[in-house]
């Protein structure tokens, strides 16, 4: 901490507005680059369980031409959802009818069967819509559910067998944990979400964005790790708090299901 006057302070906001504004405008540029990747037509033909019956993926979008997924760590074996996932959906439910007023669906997908998802959707107090794919190959596909070794959330491998260029989406971290160098809240939230290390790490988190013409459903958008901050809306805040994230340089190990923190 360092302290100042306040000609000191406002001569240090305008010299770091000049960045932000760069920061701002450069958003804006990696956006249109965003929207300007190629859709791809989705080939597969997976089905969903969800609180209103089995659904395609087509039929997710309800009446709108745009659906975004969070790929939601919680998988069949499981007995809650990841803390880290669960403190992400917090915010979804304020933000769906602004969605749906620009032409959005947004939807979370797991692969824990449809009952257990429903119930711990209850237990969190939330109400958006939440579908299963157990039993599908949508997770693995889309290169969040590693059917063979755990992924330790960010090394995505491509089916046994197969090359990495086929099937399913590989996108590595630069520097990928291992089994023997994993995150300080890897055991935590193995044990919160009620399963071992290997198991929890067998699923990933991530969101895709796809949109509808026709009867054709087409892939727009993935991303995995860091790149689903923009959902996890306490960071944007923090990073605007005095002391900022303050994790202590470790990120994500603070994190809990929002009625497990205790008094505050």
């Amino acid at each position: 901490m360092k302290t100042g006057t306040r000609q000191e302070w406002l001569a240090a906001r305008l010299e770091l507005l000049k960045a932000e504004k760069e920061h701002t405008r450069r958003g804006d540029e990696l956006a249109l680059r965003r929207r300007e990747l190629p859709w791809v037509p989705v080939e597969g033909e997976y089905t969903f369980q969800t609180a209103d019956g089995t659904k395609t993926l087509a039929q997710l979008f309800g009446s709108r031409s745009q659906l975004v997924v969070y790929h939601f760590m919680f998988g069949p074996d499981f007995t809650a959802g990841c803390p880290i996932c669960s403190s992400t959906a917090d915010s979804f439910n304020g933000v769906l009818s602004h969605l749906k007023a620009c032409d959005v669906e947004m939807i979370c997908i797991s692969r824990a069967p449809i009952g257990k998802l429903l119930a711990y959707r209850e237990r969190m107090g939330w109400s958006f819509n939440w579908a299963s794919s157990y039993d599908t190959d949508f997770n693995l596909e889309f290169g969040v559910t590693d059917a063979h070794e755990p992924t330790y959330g960010w090394a995505r491998r491509a089916p046994a067998g197969q090359p990495v260029e086929s099937g399913t989406l590989k996108l590595l971290n630069e520097s990928p944990p291992t089994l023997e160098n994993l995150p300080p809240f890897a055991t935590r939230n193995a044990t919160a979400a009620g399963t071992d290390v290997d198991s929890y790490f067998s699923e990933g988190h991530g969101m895709s964005t796809f949109a509808r013409e026709g009867d054709t459903v087409f892939h727009c958008y993935t991303s995995y790790a860091r790149g689903t901050e923009p959902m996890m809306g306490y960071y944007a805040i923090l990073d605007l708090a005095p002391k900022g994230r303050n994790e202590d340089n470790k990120p994500l190990s603070w994190l809990r299901r929002h009625n497990e923190y205790g008094s505050q």
